[in-house]
């Protein structure tokens, strides 16, 4: 699916079971020349690992398989780099790419030779261009982590505006097309960008949300979706982006009910909350997609308890769950009354502490 969603068509696939990677080329000498040759008679021209890959891996690789080699990291970024459209995505995509190409200057290029001294310069073997080009993208890195940290403070006035009106903030969460921005578009009535995607949503998007009087005023952001082996460079560079989620004060973890695998989207979703510090934020988990579910898999009723299991501490907690359908509206007035009853025990607590 990643592989489609950055425009490329798969053409064969192999597994391959080890008790542990191979320091030279991750996978044995045997299944890499078996690779070699699916390649060959598919006429595959790039090779993809649906893991991360050391550099002296991906090096190795490629001169045993004669074909460019990229790992599951360099894919994920390609599709960001295709998706991201507002000043911090482009930053945030800039500054995870620059880190990953730091880590792999020697296997691109050929011309890292030294650079000898010239006229009215000392002689000597000089700088290694590879020195050179470290620098250069070390003050890359820099220069973009000095940008996106004025786009944080500029997120954080925005949040503290928030504050100050007393807004019940919201956040949507989940794995990628679980249907976050559709739900998004339905709640708000907005026209924020939908696609049956990965990553079709790359950019915060706020905007308020009446949920009626005796809840107050409350505003809903749209978040990047989460997936499996999310890279860490990742989740650092978007650390400005996720924030919106750990300073939420109710999280809407938004999950494909239609999806088999939705169990363990469930917890890859939970082990990034809790890797960015997000993980004891209230939640109310929305199954999305009902009208997608087969009539085997329907629920009883909409609204019910879930068992909540922490990805790391192995303890769980119940948290409220709704069946809705983005789409046909199915199930949205519940999910509704549930923000509403939020955002108004959040209101009467913050008037009692101020008494």
């Amino acid at each position: 699916m990643l592989a489609q969603t950055a425009g490329l068509q798969p053409v064969a696939r192999v597994v391959c079971k080890r008790k542990a990677p191979d320091a030279a080329l991750f996978l044995g000498s045997g299944k890499a020349d078996e690779i070699k040759m699916l390649a060959q008679d598919t006429g595959a021209a790039e090779i993809l690992f649906d893991q991360s890959l050391s550099p002296a891996q991906q090096r190795n690789l490629e001169r045993h398989l004669e074909l460019p080699v990229n790992d599951r990291t360099m894919l994920i970024l390609e599709i960001f780099a295709q998706r991201a459209r507002s000043h911090e995505g482009k930053l945030q995509v800039e500054l995870a790419r620059l880190q990953y190409v730091s880590t792999r200057l020697v296997r691109r290029w050929s011309h890292l030779e030294r650079q000898t001294g010239g006229a009215g310069v000392r002689g000597g073997p000089g700088e290694k261009q590879i020195e050179l080009d470290k620098r250069m993208i070390g003050d890359a890195i820099k220069r973009t982590r000095e940008r996106l940290a004025k786009v944080k403070k500029q997120r954080q006035t925005q949040r503290k505006q928030r504050a100050r009106r007393n807004a019940f903030t919201i956040s949507l969460v989940g794995y990628t097309n679980a249907g976050k921005s559709t739900l998004f578009n339905a709640l708000v009535k907005a026209r924020a960008y939908t696609a049956d995607q990965l990553f079709a949503t790359l950019d915060t998007t706020t905007r308020q949300l009446y949920l009626g009087e005796g809840a107050g005023p409350a505003s809903l952001s749209d978040t990047v979706g989460f997936i499996r082996d999310l890279p860490h460079g990742l989740v650092n560079a978007f650390a400005a982006t996720l924030q919106e989620a750990v300073d939420a004060d109710l999280l809407l973890h938004v999950v494909d009910g239609a999806n088999p695998d939705y169990l363990e989207q469930i917890e890859q979703v939970q082990r990034v909350l809790s890797e960015i510090g997000a993980a004891d934020v209230p939640q109310i988990l929305v199954f999305n997609k009902l009208d997608a579910i087969e009539k085997v898999g329907l629920p009883l009723q909409l609204c019910d308890m879930f068992e909540l299991k922490d990805a790391f501490e192995g303890s769980s907690r119940r948290v409220e769950r709704v069946f809705v359908s983005a789409q046909t509206s199915e199930g949205l007035p519940m999910l509704r009354e549930l923000l509403v009853s939020h955002a108004a025990g959040a209101r009467q607590a913050d008037t009692a502490e101020i008494a």
